[in-house]
């Protein structure tokens, strides 16, 4: 459905050709968007050439998939009004601002928490549908500058008013704080034992939206507030941590800014430095290396001297990640030999966050081979990845999948082609316990090297195999 404007759409027109788009071009990216969200659309050049020449505007989430597909191919968000499509129906920028006052971040995260990643904002629908834009690795930058030059709130206290909310404002005391900090905990086993995907996995933004909001709003002194903020930092990276697992970048991303805002009214720098390395991790997994690099040294710039060894040997380790997948083997292999340094003056009874309780020899092991997958060491990548896997767990499920997946494509390029299916199948097999869209990536991405060994029965095998998992995306 379209409804009419006044005349030509010279402002999409304009945008198009500077992005290089053809008309059949931007309705197959906004049909493949659409189909990322669940939505059936079929566009084709006739209703482009409406939307320019006639000023017709498409109804729904039509437009900002529009503006998403334009984003994309431009680098950059572009916005409702710069395709002159701003008196689309509304879809807020929500969770990407990076407030500098404490009120309003407390605005800004509350309001990202009404919504949730099944595409439901409460009361309405087709949230994530609708929001303008996709994953864009620029909407890091503000947060990460204003985080490095102010780490910390100066006051977080908060008298809230009945106007906030419904009844009296909750007071709010350790044991609330207490209760989400549980939560947290509870939701990283089940995410690193069932992937992102999991039922319980995503009952995190529920407990951020019934649990979480709430406080914010509320009433408490500074000391609270900051052990209310630190707590509500975690949910909400984790939020983001199980939206970038099930392929939603672009949830994951407005979760992971209000996370590092959340944590600098914490004034917990180590916390703000996971936030800026989960972020680090998902601009090197969507192949922005350099920027990468920058969010992972963001991390490691305001902790010297602050977190713990074993702190510092993880983010030096997700700068190695970057550096590798910006396919530099001398910055890479300098950050691998710094953080196995720190992690070996960690000691047992250093006072390590509770968030960092995944991370120990095996997980340095696993990222040092992916390091070397990127770089196309085989060799380097099988040394590791024997160390990896020489402690298989139930409490990392996905970990131990994706060590699997990262083993077979190293016996593949040694020429070890029974190797290769052998650890695929194991592979394949722990995907199918868990719901993670990023394991299954890399499977694709295995059953795709071994497409030139298709006539072999071993590789059919496996393709069958997998067959099942890969009908509906993860």
């Amino acid at each position: 459905m379209s409804r009419e404007q006044r005349g030509p759409n010279e402002k999409l027109g304009a945008v198009l050709a500077l992005a290089g788009i053809s008309n059949a071009g931007l309705a197959r990216r906004v049909n493949d968007l659409g189909a990322q969200r669940g939505l059936t659309l079929r566009y084709d050049k006739t209703s482009v050439a409406r939307w320019v020449s006639k000023g017709m505007v498409p109804q729904g989430a039509a437009p900002h998939l529009i503006a998403a597909a334009i984003g994309q191919k431009l680098g950059r968000p572009v916005p409702l009004h710069e395709i002159g499509l701003a008196d689309a129906d509304p879809a807020p920028e929500v969770g990407l601002a990076f407030p500098r006052d404490v009120a309003q971040a407390v605005r800004s995260a509350t309001e990202l928490y009404r919504l949730d990643l099944a595409g439901r904002r409460a009361g309405s629908g087709g949230i994530w549908q609708s929001l303008a834009g996709s994953f864009a690795v620029t909407a890091y930058a503000t947060p990460a500058s204003r985080w490095l030059i102010t780490p910390a709130d100066s006051s977080v206290a908060r008298e809230a008013n009945t106007a906030e909310g419904s009844g009296a404002p909750l007071k709010v005391g350790h044991s609330d704080v207490g209760k989400l900090r549980e939560a947290a905990e509870d939701a990283r086993r089940w995410d690193s034992k069932y992937g992102g995907g999991d039922w319980r996995s995503s009952m995190v933004p529920e407990c951020l939206r019934v649990e979480a909001a709430p406080l914010l709003l509320g009433s408490y002194s500074d000391e609270v507030g900051r052990a209310l903020f630190g707590a509500s930092a975690e949910l909400t990276r984790l939020a983001g941590w199980m939206a970038f697992d099930t392929g939603q970048q672009e949830a994951a991303q407005r979760y992971y800014i209000q996370a590092l805002r959340l944590a600098r009214a914490a004034a917990d720098v180590p916390l703000g430095g996971y936030v800026l390395a989960s972020m680090s991790l998902q601009a090197t997994y969507r192949g922005f290396g350099d920027e990468g690099v920058d969010l992972a040294q963001a991390a490691l710039e305001r902790n010297r001297g602050l977190a713990t060894a074993r702190t510092m040997s993880f983010f030096r380790l997700v700068e190695a990640r970057a550096h590798a997948r910006a396919g530099d083997a001398q910055a890479a292999g300098a950050a691998l030999k710094a953080a196995e340094g720190w992690l070996e003056r960690s000691r047992e009874g250093d006072n390590d966050p509770s968030w960092l309780g995944f991370y120990g020899y095996d997980r340095f092991a696993a990222d040092a081979a992916e390091c070397y997958r990127d770089l196309k060491a085989p060799r380097q990548v099988r040394r590791f990845t024997e160390q990896a896997l020489s402690k298989p767990t139930e409490e990392f499920v996905r970990s131990h999948g994706l060590r699997l997946v990262v083993s077979a494509v190293a016996e593949l390029e040694s020429g070890n082609l029974d190797a290769a299916c052998e650890q695929g199948v194991r592979a394949v097999e722990v995907a199918g316990r868990i719901s993670s869209a990023r394991t299954m990536e890399y499977v694709r991405d295995l059953l795709h090297r071994l497409e030139p060994y298709g006539d072999e029965p071993r590789v059919a095998e496996l393709r069958e195999r997998a067959r099942p998992l890969l009908v509906t995306p993860a």
